[in-house]
Order: structure tokens, then C-alpha cells, then sequence
């Protein structure tokens, strides 16, 4: 990839901005999916399905950005995906029928993985502090979170259609982003680099930090989609009010990883990473014990704070996988995760009820802790190794 320093600076200003509407757009899955339920009253299982086919699409999305740049372009490529948030949104405001509104959740995430996978690649291939811009881009995309519940709101005062339409317009700005943004053309395989294009599929902490990100994804993405449901169904918080749990969230969210860019440093990023698990672990436990307004938030909002940074943290660590080819596996695996498990929790919600269904979440946060541990003795093994062969 050959640009100018302006050039490289012009495409994070774009990639940032970028995921600033992708954080509102997506994040506004959420409620809007919690309002088509009260209004149209489709069960839980329609629910868990819509929040999954977000996740169908995003990942579908991922692994055609790995494949389509060096076919058409990776402009072309983004541009063909990413206006699935105005398209999907018009059509979730337009109908009630559930075969159409499954169409359009699934290429509303095919929009925020093309959003996902092209910001990313792009940031962390160009920026000089990779770790610090990761953090600040998805620091952007907190800031669109958290900011949606009160566009929402505003709008939601007319009707619920003009809301949803009013997120669309947002998902056009992101489009526009990438129209204007200085993305390459046809991008070049590049098999004869470091022992060819492929050679971090042989890599064992490669799979380990897939299998990491999954479990993000998974613990992430199932509060996201499922938290306003569940506040509403166990009477915590009620009506809009319950919107506004996701403003904690990205509040939380976005601090988190405010800091992490600019003012705690970085040292090992797996020891990082695991007290971030089990920070996330027992908070999530204590998360699901709260029964009254206040504490719950509290404990959401902390649950938050620890997750923020793990995401941008795990894509940094990507290494000679931040290729394309590289990111439509990595960040598809990671997809599957939000695939799987909101789909287990509108399951098990079905059978056993939406506490039962939350509470398999935690599993996800343990897997966190667990890959991580996993990638830190493998990172002490390789390092000792390595000073051996060197005496």
C-alpha cells in the first residue's frame, strides 16, 4: 500500500469518521430491534435471529472484503457494502413482514463488517502508533454509540418510522465517507513477502487470537443486542429509559478507551488482556445479579469500562495478518462469535427465560481470560527461546 504521509493522514481522518457513523448505525440495531418487538410483537427467538443475521451479514461482509479487493477494487468493494445501513434501515421502516426484515438486519451487517474490516486494515496498516489509532478509531466509534439513544429519542417523538429513517440518513454519511476517502484500487497478492501471503495460517497464536476475538465479539455483541430487552423483561429499567442503558455502555465504552490511547500505557499486551477477562468475567457476574436501577447501572457501565479496550488491543496484535486476506479470516472468526451466542440466548430465553439466556454470556467472558492466558505463556515461551538462541 503506497500514499503519501497527507494521503495516510486524509484516509485515518476518513476511517475514523467513518466509525463514528458505523458506531450510531450499528448501535442503533439494538433499539430499534427492541422497538420492532413491542410494536409488530414478534417472539424472542425472531428477536436472537434478527440481532444473528447482523452477524451473518457482517461476516459474510468480512470474508468478501478479503476476496474483492484484488477483484474489483477495495473501493468498489466498500462502497457496494457499506450502503447497507441506509438500504437496510429504509426497509426496516417500510415493512413489518419478518422474511423482509431479516434481509434487512442482514445487510446492515454486512455494512458494518465492510465498515469494520476496511477501517481497520487501513488505520492499522498506515498510522505510525498502530496501537494508540486503533484505540482512538474504535474510541470513535464509541462516540457514535453512545450518542444514538438521544437522536432516537428526539426523533422517536414523531414516530417510530421517522426514527428509523433518521438512522438511515446516518448511514449514508458513512457512505459518503467512503466515497470521498483516498482508498486504493485493485490491491496486489503479494505471495512472495515473508514466506508468502499465507504463513500466519501456520502460526498457532494466529488461531489463539481468533479464537480470542470470537469470545470478544460473542461477550460484546450479546450485550449490545440483547441488554435493552432484558432490563425491559426484568422490570429494572422501563419504556425509554431502558434506550438509555446503551448510553452507559458507550459512555463507559468510550472513556475505556480514551484511556488506553492516551493516557495508561500499554506494556505486556497479553497480561493486558487477561486482567481485562477476569475484570469482565466477575463484573458481568455481578451484572446479572442486579435487580434494582442503580446498582445495575453501575455495574454495566464498570462490565463496559473493562471491555473497551480488548477489541482494538486484539487487532493490534494481528501482526503480518493485517492484510486483507489476513482480516477477511481473522475478523470473520470473530464475527462467527456474535453470530452464535445472541443466537443461544434467544434459545435458551425461549425455553428458560431471558436471565437464564444472559446468563450464558459468561462463558464468553471466561473464554476471554482463558485465550489470553493462553497467548501470554505462549509470548513468555516464544521470548525465552528467543533469548536462548540468541546466547
Amino acid at each position: 500500500m503506497k500514499s503519501s504521509t497527507t494521503e495516510n493522514e486524509v484516509l485515518i481522518r476518513h476511517c475514523d469518521s467513518a466509525f463514528f457513523f458505523s458506531g450510531f448505525c450499528y448501535t442503533s440495531s439494538g433499539i430499534i430491534v427492541s422497538m420492532l418487538q413491542e410494536n409488530i410483537g414478534f417472539p424472542y427467538a425472531v428477536t436472537g435471529t434478527l440481532i444473528s443475521l447482523i452477524s451473518v451479514g457482517g461476516l459474510i461482509a468480512s470474508i468478501l472484503c478479503g476476496i474483492l479487493p484484488s477483484l474489483v477494487g477495495l473501493k468498489k468493494t466498500t462502497l457496494l457494502l457499506s450502503i447497507g445501513y441506509t438500504l437496510g434501515y429504509l426497509l426496516s421502516a417500510l415493512t413489518g413482514n419478518v422474511f423482509l426484515l431479516g434481509v434487512a438486519f442482514f445487510i446492515i451487517g454486512a455494512a458494518k463488517g465492510c465498515t469494520l474490516n476496511t477501517c481497520n486494515l487501513n488505520v492499522g496498516s498506515h498510522a505510525k502508533d498502530k496501537q494508540r489509532s486503533l484505540q482512538a478509531m474504535h474510541s470513535c466509534y464509541a462516540a457514535g454509540a453512545l450518542l444514538c439513544p438521544f437522536l432516537i429519542e428526539w426523533v422517536r417523538k414523531g414516530s417510530d418510522r421517522a426514527s428509523i429513517i433518521a438512522v438511515a440518513l446516518v448511514g449514508f454519511a458513512l457512505w459518503l465517507m467512503f466515497f470521498t476517502a483516498p482508498l486504493e484500487g485493485k490491491t496486489e497478492k503479494k505471495k512472495k513477502e515473508s514466506g508468502g501471503s499465507r504463513a500466519f495460517l501456520k502460526s498457532l497464536s494466529f488461531w489463539l487470537l481468533a479464537a480470542l476475538l470470537f469470545c470478544q465479539n460473542a461477550a460484546e455483541i450479546s450485550v449490545t443486542g440483547w441488554l435493552v430487552t432484558y432490563y425491559k423483561e426484568q422490570h429494572i429499567l422501563q419504556g425509554s429509559l431502558a434506550s438509555y442503558t446503551v448510553t452507559i455502555l458507550w459512555a463507559a465504552t468510550l472513556i475505556g478507551r480514551l484511556l488506553m490511547a492516551f493516557v495508561i500505557p500499554v506494556g505486556n499486551r497479553w497480561r493486558t488482556l487477561t486482567l481485562m477477562g477476569i475484570a469482565c468475567t466477575v463484573l458481568y457476574f455481578v451484572l446479572m445479579g442486579m435487580t434494582d436501577p442503580v446498582p445495575a447501572c453501575i455495574a454495566l457501565f464498570f462490565y463496559a469500562l473493562a471491555m473497551a479496550a480488548v477489541n482494538p488491543i486484539i487487532i493490534s496484535c494481528a501482526g503480518k495478518a493485517m492484510t486483507p486476506e489476513g482480516m477477511g479470516i481473522l475478523l470473520p472468526i470473530g464475527t462467527f462469535g456474535a453470530i452464535v451466542m445472541p443466537a443461544i440466548i434467544g434459545a435458551v430465553a425461549a425455553d428458560s427465560g431471558l436471565g437464564a439466556g444472559m446468563r450464558c454470556n459468561l462463558i464468553s467472558c471466561a473464554g476471554i481470560t482463558l485465550f489470553s492466558i493462553l497467548l501470554w505463556i505462549r509470548d513468555r515461551k516464544e521470548s525465552r527461546n528467543a533469548a536462548e538462541g540468541e546466547a
